[in-house]
C-alpha cells in the first residue's frame, strides 16, 4: 500500500503563452488612440494549463495528476481525460459537480498496490479531501465543510500505463483555484411584483461560449430552491432555446433563437423575457438581446425595473442629520427637521430610498416612523434590534430574544406578522432586507452557533410580507459577535465583527467569503452598491471609508451612522 499527501504540480499558465508573443515595443506604424482617462482595458483572466500524465506514473501520481487537471476546463477537460481509459473517458461527466477542498497539499491519497509491483494490473486509490464547499450541476455554490472520500479504480494493460477506469463524476478544485477555473454570474429573475430584478448567483466554467451557457441556464433552468418562493420568470415552461449556440456579434448583440412556443407570448411577456435575459448576459458584455423564431425576428421591447440610487453617507451628528458633504451635513428635506425635534437619544436611523420615511430607533429600543411633519410610534416591544425598511415601505422589527416574532409595519402603522421566520434560531442580532425586497439576511444564534443566514420573502397583495421561505440558507458560521450587517450591491452580504482584531467579511450569497481588516473599535456598518460605498463607524465617532486595502476617515463627530433601505 502507498500513502502520501500530494503537493501542487507546476502549472503552465496561459499568461506565459501571451507573454511569449510580446517581443518588444512597436517602433513604426500609425498612432492609435488609447483608453479614456480612468478606464482600464479588460484583459481576459489567464486559465492555468495542467500537465498530462507522465510515462511510468504510478496509481497515486495518476490520480493526483487527474485531480489537478481539473484546473483546465478547455475541451471539456480534455487534459483530465488523458488520465482515463478510453472507455471511461466517454462516460465521465466533469460538469456534474465540483468538490472544493481546502488545498491541494491537504489531499491524502491511499493506494492498495505497491508502486514497485510491475505485475499489478489493477489498483484502487482512495482520496480524502478536506472539503469546504461544492458547486452542483446548475452552478449553485454551497458551503459543505467536512471530510469526504472519493474512490478511483485504475487499470494497466500489460506493458502499458496506469489509467483511471472508474471514478466519481465531477471535478475537484482547491479553494484557491475556484475563481481561476469558474466565474460567478447572476441569473436574473423578477420579484413577485415584476418591479425588481433579483440575482441568483451561479458558477460556470470559464469558456468562450458563456452567452450560450447563461441563456440555457436561465431559460431551461429554475431558480435556486431557497429563492424560488420569492421570484418568478417571464419564460413560460414551454418556451425553449432553439439551436446549439447563442452567437454574439462584434457589437455585443446576442442572437437568441427560440422555439415556436415563443410566438404565443404576449408583448409584455416578451419584453420581460428580453429584460431578464439581457440583464443576465450583461455579465459577459452583452449589450442587447434579439429574439428570433425559425430565422424570423421576434420583436420584443424591454421593461423598466427599480434601480436604487445611493446618495452619500448618512450621519447623525450633535446638531443635525443628513448626508455628509465635506465637513457639512446636507439636509434631507422631509426628514432632517423632523428628526431634529426628537429629544430622546437615537441609536439607529434607516432611511427609505426615496427619502420620505425613516425608521428611527431610540436608546430605549423603541422604533418610530418619521416622515415630513410626523413622528409616529411603531414598535415598543422590549429588546428590539435595529429596524430595516424595505423597498415597499414596510419597516421590519424583531426582538433580540424572539427571532420568530418578526413584524412588518405599513405606512399606516399596521402590523403584519412575518410567518416562519428563523424557526431554528434562539436569538437574533441583525436583520437587513435586500434592495429588491425578495430576500432578507440576518445574524442568528442556533444553539451555541452563530450564523449569517438568508431567506426568501414571500409577499401578498400590496407587497405585504407574509412569510419567509421554508428553506433558510445558512451562509456561513461566525466565530465572533457581529457589530453590523449590510448589503453590498445586489448579491453580497457584509458583516463587521469587533473582536480583538476587527474583521470585515464580504460574502457573496451563493459564493465564498472574503476577509479583510476593519477599523479599530468598529461599532456599526452601512452598505452600498460596491466596496467603495461601505462605511464603518468606530467607537470614537469617526466614520471610515474603504479605499483599496486601507481605511480612511470620511466623517468625524458622528453619533450614529445612518443606513439606507436595502443596504
Amino acid at each position: 500500500m502507498r500513502t502520501r499527501r500530494v503537493g501542487s504540480l507546476v502549472l503552465a499558465g496561459a499568461l506565459a503563452l501571451l507573454l511569449a508573443g510580446c517581443t518588444g515595443l512597436p517602433t513604426s506604424g500609425p498612432v492609435n488612440a488609447g483608453l479614456p482617462i480612468g478606464e482600464e482595458e479588460e484583459i481576459p483572466d489567464p486559465t492555468p494549463i495542467a500537465q498530462g500524465p507522465l510515462p511510468g506514473a504510478d496509481p497515486v501520481d495518476i490520480v493526483g495528476g487527474f485531480l489537478e487537471a481539473s484546473v483546465t476546463p478547455a475541451g471539456n477537460w480534455e487534459i483530465a481525460q488523458e488520465f482515463l481509459t478510453e472507455d471511461f473517458a466517454n462516460d465521465w461527466k466533469p460538469e456534474v459537480s465540483v468538490a472544493i477542498d481546502e488545498s491541494v497539499s491537504s489531499r491524502q491519497l491511499d493506494a492498495d498496490v505497491d508502486p514497485e509491483d510491475e505485475a499489478a494490473t489493477r489498483a484502487v486509490v482512495n482520496v480524502q479531501l478536506d472539503q469546504v464547499a461544492s458547486v452542483d450541476a446548475a452552478g449553485a455554490y454551497t458551503e459543505t465543510a467536512g471530510t469526504s472520500t472519493r474512490t478511483f479504480r485504475l487499470m494497466r494493460p500489460e506493458g502499458g500505463e496506469w489509467r483511471i477506469a472508474d471514478a466519481p463524476d465531477g471535478i475537484v478544485l482547491d479553494a484557491g483555484s475556484l475563481q481561476q477555473v469558474y466565474r460567478r454570474y447572476n441569473l436574473q429573475y423578477f420579484d413577485q411584483s415584476w418591479t425588481h430584478l433579483v440575482p441568483d448567483v451561479r458558477w460556470f466554467p470559464r469558456r468562450p461560449s458563456m452567452a450560450t451557457t447563461i441563456t440555457r441556464a436561465l431559460i431551461a433552468g429554475e431558480p435556486s430552491e431557497w429563492l424560488a418562493p420569492a421570484v418568478r420568470t417571464a419564460f413560460a415552461e414551454e418556451i425553449a432555446l432553439a439551436g446549439d449556440a447563442v452567437p454574439v456579434d462584434a457589437s455585443q448583440v446576442a442572437a437568441v433563437s427560440l422555439n415556436r412556443a415563443a410566438l404565443s407570448a404576449s408583448p409584455v411577456a416578451l419584453a420581460r423575457m428580453r429584460t431578464q435575459l439581457e440583464t443576465s448576459l450583461a455579465g459577459v458584455g452583452v449589450s442587447e438581446v434579439r429574439f428570433s423564431v425559425d430565422g424570423t425576428p421576434l420583436e420584443a421591447d424591454t421593461v423598466s425595473f427599480a434601480q436604487p440610487v445611493i446618495d452619500g453617507t448618512l450621519v447623525l451628528g450633535e446638531e443635525s442629520f443628513g448626508v455628509a458633504v465635506g465637513d457639512d451635513l446636507k439636509p434631507i428635506p422631509a426628514l432632517t427637521a423632523q428628526i431634529a425635534k426628537i429629544e430622546k437619544p437615537i441609536v439607529a436611523v434607516d432611511v427609505a430610498l426615496d427619502g420620505s420615511l425613516a425608521a428611527v430607533q431610540m436608546a430605549d429600543q423603541t422604533v418610530y416612523a418619521v416622515r415630513d411633519g410626523t413622528t409616529d410610534p411603531l414598535d415598543d416591544r422590549a429588546g428590539l434590534i435595529n429596524p430595516s425598511v424595505d423597498p415597499f415601505g414596510f419597516t421590519w422589527t424583531v426582538p433580540r430574544g424572539q427571532p420568530s416574532a418578526v413584524a412588518a409595519w405599513d405606512g399606516e402603522g399596521g402590523r403584519h406578522l412575518v410567518a416562519e421566520a428563523w424557526p431554528e434560531a434562539t436569538s437574533i442580532s441583525h436583520l437587513r432586507v435586500s434592495s429588491d425586497g425578495a430576500r432578507v439576511a440576518a445574524i442568528v444564534m442556533a444553539g451555541s452557533q452563530r450564523w449569517l443566514v438568508v431567506a426568501a420573502v414571500v409577499r401578498g397583495e400590496g407587497g405585504v410580507p407574509e412569510r419567509l421561505g421554508e428553506e433558510v440558507r445558512q451562509i456561513m458560521r461566525l466565530t465572533d459577535p457581529a457589530q453590523g450587517l449590510a448589503w453590498m450591491g445586489t448579491d453580497t452580504a457584509v458583516v463587521v465583527s469587533n473582536a480583538s482584531d476587527p474583521v470585515l467579511i464580504t460574502h457573496v450569497i451563493g459564493g465564498p467569503a472574503n476577509f479583510s481588516s476593519a477599523p479599530a473599535g468598529s461599532k456599526s456598518l452601512s452598505g452600498g452598491k460596491n466596496s467603495a460605498s461601505i462605511r464603518v463607524l468606530s467607537s470614537d465617532g469617526v466614520v471610515y471609508a474603504q479605499r483599496g486595502s486601507s481605511w480612511q476617515e470620511a466623517v468625524v463627530g458622528a453619533l450614529v451612522l445612518g443606513t439606507r433601505a436595502g443596504y
